[in-house]
């Protein structure tokens, strides 16, 4: 890498993707064995992290379904400080950092103290997930529109998203941070107007050797996700599009009936 694209002293805020190391790109892998120092989070595939090499230092800055090992203002002052001490540091985050990557924070953080930063995308997990399915996040006809959202909620606060709006038919709707929100979902989704028997996936560990995919519909949301722990990563995938995977039509690649009163959801 060149020490132009890389200087001493300045930060890049790099994309793991979804955990398999051969799904980053070649700028990251770059900037990965360029770097000084490596600020990584805990979703950060142990493929990827074997590629920081011996000689740089690594910290981990992980935050696992609410236990945060630091938070984020001492995260962007440790990453400001090793900038300011000369280093290059490489803040290493799952999927991309401009998706749920509180990217914007450590931007400004570092832009506040004159440091010189950068961001190089990676593949976010619904990417990953629909791939991995054989499925596609749009399909022509029936999903035109493709929204993220989180469904992780400020302590002790209901989860406020515009249900109606996500509750469009022709969308697919990818959920990150879902899996213990699963329930509400799929009630707020319904009574918007969302059709019970809407194709779903849940993917966990997506593109790891331990990922697991779950068909099913939008009326059994809170059941497919019963089996996927705490620590185990889960991305929500919502809507007709999903179901159209290994070539087969969206309404028969469904693995769930809904029951006659699946409009009335526990």
């Amino acid at each position: 890498m060149r020490h132009d694209e890389f200087p001493a002293g300045s930060v890049w805020l790099v994309g793991a993707g979804p955990g398999d190391p051969d799904l980053l790109t070649r700028k990251a892998l770059r900037l990965i064995a360029a770097a000084d120092i490596v600020f990584h989070d805990a979703l950060v595939g142990p493929g990827v992290l074997d590629l920081i090499g011996p000689e740089t230092e690594r910290v981990s800055v992980g935050k696992r379904s609410g236990r945060h090992s630091k938070d984020q203002g001492t995260i962007d002052a440790l990453i400001v400080a090793a900038a300011l001490a000369g280093r290059r540091v490489v803040r290493l985050k799952g999927g991309d950092p401009a998706i749920f990557g509180r990217t914007a924070e450590e931007l400004a953080a570092c832009r506040a103290a004159g440091v010189p930063v950068h961001i190089c995308p990676g593949i976010t997990a619904a990417s990953a997930a629909v791939a991995s399915a054989g499925a596609s996040l749009t399909l022509r006809g029936l999903a035109r529109q493709l929204t993220f959202v989180t469904a992780h909620a400020s302590a002790g606060k209901p989860l406020d998203l515009d249900w109606r709006t996500l509750s469009a038919p022709d969308a697919t709707l990818a959920v990150y941070m879902g899996r213990a929100a699963a329930a509400t979902v799929a009630r707020q989704l319904i009574a918007a107007g969302r059709a019970p028997d809407t194709p779903v996936l849940v993917v966990v560990n997506a593109a790891l050797p331990s990922e697991r995919i779950i068909r099913g519909q939008l009326f059994a949301l809170s059941f497919l996700v019963e089996a996927v722990s705490d620590d185990d990563p889960a991305v929500l995938i919502i809507g007709e599009a999903v179901a159209a995977a290994d070539g087969r039509s969206a309404k028969a690649a469904l693995a769930v009936t809904a029951p006659s009163n699946a409009s009335n959801p526990a």
